[in-house]
């Protein structure tokens, strides 16, 4: 299966503005905005369109990985590229996650956004955090690796496990490539299967301004605008960090492999946008998958690397770990030694492998690496609590650029990248946001 070439206009029609789908969730936003501080318990009680929208999302999600990836690793012929593929992503995903821990921490120092504040954390309410702490204590590097493995392969597909259904893909897709011949019929099924996913995630996605527009209404009302106040100094701290991130090291990175990544953010707006009206990073998983096998990234690397990277390229949640944990520190006058810091990166280095890409998930990988380093107080986890799902949005859009660049990089390196509908895609941006099922639906090529 392959994606056909998106430059046809036959392909993608060009629609007017309102029916693309970037500005539909843009507008959905806003007037979320809007409901939740107006009214603000209209807003409350909307939380279900959003959750409702992810839960759509998540239903498809097992899917479309396990789709793509068998159908991905049985095309690639030579199953020594598959392991080839993976190295050199879990490479590229040491370096930047240990990259957005340093700059963290650095940045932490340099502003010191918690610092004067002199807060006593004997007066601080523990049991609004006790719950994340007490998931925290439960994550532990063994039981990490032993949830890999499924019950059965069915459950794979069923309890909503990213890494659980990677895992029985890549077994299932080197298992039929070993057979041969006899198993074509069962690739010709996956293939014409997903054309059905992909046709599904497509109607599905006609309701993402609902699902950002009920979700941002909630965080709005709930938390309102005010809540932002307080805090100022480490929201504008974490955000201008993220976007430093984002535009100087991966945009290096970028332009050293020869693409732009303010092009690459254009190309990915309507994603982008649906990751911040819903603050998960999932929640454009599947559109982020077809987008970048459509701007010539083969169909095996993208089924590997992206999946793969929302539990191990978590940038933003790498860079919120070592920034928050300072700034709790500084907060509470805990002064910490070089050595006490690099504890504390190296400790958030492991916590944060395999969070997931849904709200919330940042702040429990942070209960677990403060729980390691006693000299910082868990129970100032309270003090962030009340700004943490505004952050939760930066953190899921920046895990979500991270990954989409992890995957062009890797494709290059190993040769899978179509440079010619690379440069189509960034340059020319066909209307793929508005009609995703005309411009990049996967075609069975004869």
């Amino acid at each position: 299966m392959k994606v056909q070439p998106i430059d046809t206009p036959a392909a993608a029609p060009r629609l007017p503005f309102y029916r693309h789908l970037y500005a539909q969730v843009l507008v959905a936003i806003v007037l979320g905005v809007l409901l939740g501080h107006f009214w603000p318990h209209a807003g409350e009680a909307l939380k279900p369109l959003g959750d409702g929208f992810i839960k759509l999302v998540k239903m498809i999600i097992a899917p479309v990985i396990f789709l793509s990836v068998v159908g991905g690793i049985a095309g690639m012929r030579e199953l020594g590229s598959v392991g080839r593929v993976a190295i050199k992503a879990f490479v590229y995903f040491l370096i930047f996650s240990t990259l957005a821990l340093i700059v963290g921490l650095i940045v932490a120092n340099v502003v010191q956004p918690g610092a004067g504040m002199n807060v006593n954390p004997a007066t601080l309410d523990t049991k609004a955090v006790a719950g994340y702490a007490h998931d925290a204590g439960e994550t532990t590097v063994t039981g990490f690796l032993m949830a890999i493995i499924p019950t059965t392969m069915l459950s794979a597909l069923t309890d909503g496990s990213i890494l659980q259904t990677l895992f029985v893909a890549i077994l299932f897709g080197i298992s039929l490539s070993l057979v041969g011949r006899p198993a074509e019929p069962v690739l010709e099924l996956v293939e014409r299967l997903s054309l059905v996913v992909f046709k599904l995630v497509g109607i599905l996605m006609k309701a993402a301004p609902i699902g950002a527009f009920g979700a941002i209404a909630f965080t709005i009302g709930k938390y309102g605008v005010g809540s932002l106040v307080n805090l100022g100094a480490l929201v504008a701290t974490f955000y201008l960090t993220s976007l430093l991130f984002v535009l100087v090291v991966l945009g290096a990175v970028a332009r050293a492999h020869g693409f732009s990544i303010i092009k690459l953010l254009a190309y990915l707006k309507a994603e982008l946008l649906l990751v911040l009206g819903t603050s998960s990073s999932e929640a454009a998983l599947p559109n982020l998958m077809v987008k970048l096998e459509a701007a010539g990234c083969e169909r095996g690397v993208v089924g590997l690397v992206v999946p793969t990277g929302y539990s191990f390229n978590l940038d933003g949640t790498n860079i919120y770990m070592t920034l928050a944990a300072l700034f709790i520190a500084q907060a509470t006058g805990v002064q910490l030694s070089w050595g006490d810091q690099l504890l504390l990166m190296g400790v958030a280095m492991l916590s944060s492998k395999g969070a997931a890409g849904v709200t919330g998930a940042g702040f429990v990988t942070l209960a677990a690496t403060l729980s390691i380093v006693p000299s910082v107080p868990v129970a100032g986890m309270a003090l962030i609590l009340g700004i943490d799902r505004f952050m939760s949005e930066c953190r899921s859009l920046t895990n979500f650029v991270g990954n989409a660049v992890a995957t062009i990089v890797v494709a290059r390196w190993e040769g899978k990248l179509d440079r010619d509908m690379l440069d189509r895609a960034l340059n020319e941006r066909p209307a793929i946001e508005d009609n995703l099922e005309a411009a990049i639906e996967p075609q069975i090529i004869a």
